[in-house]
């Protein structure tokens, strides 16, 4: 069944505007910090052939987090600083803190391709054109992380906290950024720093670090950044098992796009004569789609708007009332109005009303046709909502029963199951949330039984045996998917599209390689469990001698390629006796004889159907003559 995914998010009132505008005020804004120390350039470890620094890295990551965020956050804005750096360029003048940016675009701005194309060639003018240098010493008495901080807090003054969600990440492998100072000095640098970090996170803005181990010593968080961010030792152990894997996730985020939960629509639900309750829906999953082709002016290169008239087929002229529709009864035209098909359509209203409950085995895989949505209960408009919900969720679940309900649309009125999902939570928190699910229940004629149609008492034998059923059903218990999940595999597809359309907006040379997690997995199948129950697979669908003919099979493919070959050869000797250009220019094709003809269509690849006059144009077209 097709469905639109648009449509899975977007409320029938939803106009194209406010869908944009959705995006728009639940974007995230973000500040790079990227520690430039001299540190930072040192190899990142000593295996590494490449010669790749800690700086490289960092690059790498947020480079490769950029180009995942054009396609899955495309409304998000982001800046990057450099701090411990010889030169400065800040709003604010602060000494050591270096704002990239390029062109006319904002410092917290959304990506462009020219923004990453010129942060990807960063390191190869860095150190020339910004300058590496350590800035944080006694001498100097200058804090750069200080700076730093209050560059990053004034890029985030941007934005409402109501419609945004702000960030800093910082990334370094100092973890005692004050260790060159002592005494007063230090103390002052610490307290100053720890407080402009509590002063941000008091705005709304959290701070989150990136650490880098050296080879020959572990970052220690507790030195100075735990103080920073205000972890207690239960936190700290947390942090420094998950941090490690932080910045390999950066590099090696799947492309996609990604929507923001939110609810589609607002709906009551009738469970009896006198209570109703409030409810909202929401979808989540919904598919992922290549974007829209939009088409752009070829002198301003600006979005075109496309409009629709409508011309009287009578008078020629422009039609400015609305259209109207009409349906033939009896050799007469019946016209209606836009607002009387409405009317018509509309069966009952948008409302969820309860019918009844069955047991939970009623319930078939099969009858799940469409996407399913998700409801949840809403205090806004009628309190106790949520209390009547809960009752009636711990009921269903207790009992091992799901509720029947007429679901009242003005499109597609139907019955509808509504099974209650337990919330189900792990050491990271939610990972299923608790509520309903509501599946669309099929029609009768939706559910078909092609085999009824097309099976006839000759064809019986195709019915598998006992012995066939059995042995499949070792076969899929063998290589079936543990803990699987559809979030767990790519689209091929989807991701060369990606790849291309990178590649050309950066002027890529190569189109990032994309690997096909829908392959089958050659090495789990060579393992021997698996080998001996596909072999008694073969032997009871195909019978014992199955091998000896897919070798009969292989054998007979190989004549066959050997035969075509010789042909081939054939063909190719007897046309290179002719001077086919010549005979083109002079029109003397038409004198050879269609076996002549097919010399050189055999020769070169070419399709040999069609009369003489078809192969004639086909080697024409070939000569480009």
């Amino acid at each position: 069944m097709d469905v639109d995914p648009e449509d899975l998010f977007r409320d029938d009132s939803d106009s194209e505007d406010e869908f944009n505008k959705e995006f728009e005020a639940n974007k995230e804004l973000v500040v790079y910090l990227i520690d430039s120390s001299p540190s930072m350039f040192a190899p990142f470890s000593e295996s590494d052939t490449e010669g790749s620094t800690y700086f490289h890295i960092v690059v790498d990551s947020i480079l490769q987090s950029l180009k995942t965020q054009i396609i899955s956050r495309s409304y998000d804005e982001v800046a990057i600083c450099f701090f411990n750096t010889k030169e400065k360029k800040n709003l604010q003048n602060l000494t050591g803190v270096y704002l990239f940016n390029v062109g006319d675009r904002e410092p917290l701005d959304r990506s462009t391709a020219s923004y990453l194309k010129e942060f990807s060639r960063i390191e190869e003018k860095f150190l020339k054109e910004i300058g590496s240098c350590y800035c944080i010493s006694a001498v100097s008495k200058e804090n750069t992380i200080y700076n730093s901080l209050w560059v990053a807090q004034a890029l985030l003054r941007k934005g409402s906290l109501k419609t945004s969600n702000k960030r800093i990440l910082l990334f370094t492998n100092e973890d005692d950024p004050f260790g060159d100072v002592s005494g007063l000095v230090q103390r002052d640098m610490i307290k100053t720093t720890v407080q402009r970090a509590k002063d941000a996170q008091d705005l709304g803005i959290s701070i989150e670090i990136l650490p880098m181990s050296r080879p020959d010593e572990k970052f220690d968080v507790s030195k100075f950044y735990a103080g920073m961010l205000g972890l207690d030792d239960k936190e700290i152990s947390h942090f420094e098992s998950s941090a490690v894997e932080r910045l390999e996730d950066m590099r090696e985020q799947l492309r996609k796009k990604m929507f923001t939960k939110r609810k589609v629509k607002t709906f009551l639900f009738s469970i009896s004569d006198e209570i109703s309750i409030e409810m909202n829906s929401y979808a989540l999953i919904r598919p992922t789609v290549p974007g829209g082709v939009t088409w752009l002016d070829s002198v301003t290169n600006l979005p075109l708007k496309p409009e629709r008239s409508f011309i009287c087929e009578d008078t020629g002229a422009l039609l400015q009332e609305p259209a109207k529709r009409f349906f033939k009864y009896k050799g007469e035209k019946i016209v209606f109005s836009i607002d009387e098909l409405s009317e018509i359509k509309r069966h009952a209203p948008s409302r969820l009303r309860l019918l009844g409950f069955k047991p939970l085995h009623c319930l078939k895989d099969y009858h799940n046709l469409r996407p399913s949505t998700f409801i949840f209960p809403s205090d806004e408009e009628i309190l106790g909502s949520t209390r009547t919900f809960v009752a009636l969720h711990r009921s269903m679940l207790r009992l091992g029963r799901f509720a029947v309900a007429f679901c009242g649309s003005s499109a597609r009125p139907q019955l509808v199951a509504l099974i209650a999902q337990e919330e189900i939570s792990n050491s990271c928190g939610q990972v299923e949330p608790p509520g309903m699910h509501m599946i669309y229940l099929p029609y009768s004629d939706d559910i078909r039984y092609p085999e009824e149609h097309y099976l006839n008492d000759d064809m019986i034998s195709l019915w598998a045996t006992d012995d066939q059923i059995s042995k499949a059903s070792a076969l899929l218990k063998r290589i079936d998917l543990k803990s699987f999940s559809v979030c767990q595999f790519s689209n091929p597809s989807l991701q060369r599209h990606y790849s291309v359309l990178q590649a050309i907006a950066l002027d890529e040379d190569e189109i990032p390689e994309v690997k096909d997690e829908t392959l089958p997995d050659e090495e789990g199948l060579s393992r021997p469990g698996i080998v001996k129950t596909l072999d008694d697979f073969k032997v009871a669908v195909y019978g014992k001698d199955h091998d000896k003919e897919e070798d009969s099979l292989a054998a007979q493919k190989d004549s066959r390629a050997s035969k075509r070959k010789a042909i081939a050869d054939v063909a190719s000797q007897q046309s290179a006796s002719y001077d086919w250009a010549d005979l083109a220019d002079n029109g003397k094709l038409k004198d050879l004889t269609v076996v002549e003809l097919k010399y050189y269509l055999t020769a070169n690849n070419l399709p040999l159907t069609g009369k003489k006059d078809a192969l004639i144009s086909r080697i024409l077209s070939h000569l480009q003559k």
